[in-house]
């Protein structure tokens, strides 16, 4: 069986995008969690990932002796080895497509990334009316958001970005969650997906894992010292 090494639900939004892959394409797997104490290198974290892979981060899939790194290396192993599940969309050009903005999400939207963190058990409308007053990096992201899924749930019908769930909304579920915890303005269409998205089985079971934990981390949440 598969072994998927995440961090914690509530702060480890690259963790999530396999685990939701996995989860919603009903696909079995261990979870192992190694909580977060730290990211200095004598940390109980950083001592155990760096036991697992080289860049010392999560997540890490494990699949017999081999060791898969990084959110995409991931998606993209589980999406070959699941031929069946078609975790991207048929179409040679559409999957192209796909690709392309989940390559854009892994390397863009930083400015959205590092003034709204994922923190799925906060609802912080008070900090994210003032990140979007001050943070025009927030309002670009979400802009480009905007349009990237109005054209593309016009273009194949929804409920999901590419008609059926794909990598890419796994890909951008935690982004769902960073929209709702901060309250950032959105369209309807756009709010109604991301009700969609979180509604999804696999995220469902994540948002729940997270609000469990009530592992709160001082060190997540430099904005909320105390709850």
């Amino acid at each position: 069986m598969l072994k998927l090494v995440i961090g914690n639900k509530n702060y480890s939004s690259w963790s999530m995008r396999p685990w939701v892959l996995l989860k919603q394409a009903e696909i079995p797997f261990e979870e192992i969690k190694v909580r977060f104490d730290a990211f200095t290198p004598d940390s109980s974290f950083k001592k155990t990932v760096n036991a697992l892979t080289p860049t010392g981060k999560v997540p890490v899939l494990i699949d017999g002796d081999l060791v898969v790194w990084d959110t995409l290396a991931i998606a993209e192993y589980v999406a070959e080895q699941f031929a069946d599940k078609h975790l991207w969309p048929r179409d040679k050009a559409t999957r192209a497509r796909a690709r392309s903005l989940c390559a854009e999400m892994h390397a863009g939207f930083t400015g959205l990334r590092s003034h709204c963190p994922m923190n799925i058990e906060a609802r912080l409308p008070e900090v994210g009316a003032l990140i979007w007053r001050d943070q025009p990096t927030v309002r670009s992201d979400v802009a480009r958001l905007v349009a990237m899924w109005d054209e593309l749930l016009k273009a194949h019908g929804g409920p999901m970005l590419f008609g059926d769930f794909s990598v890419a909304d796994a890909y951008f579920a935690p982004i769902c969650t960073r929209l709702t915890s901060y309250a950032l303005p959105l369209p309807p269409a756009i709010a109604d997906y991301v009700a969609r998205v979180q509604a999804l089985p696999g995220v469902k079971a994540w948002i729940d894992g997270a609000l469990a934990e009530q592992d709160f981390l001082d060190f997540e949440e430099p904005y909320r010292l105390k709850r």
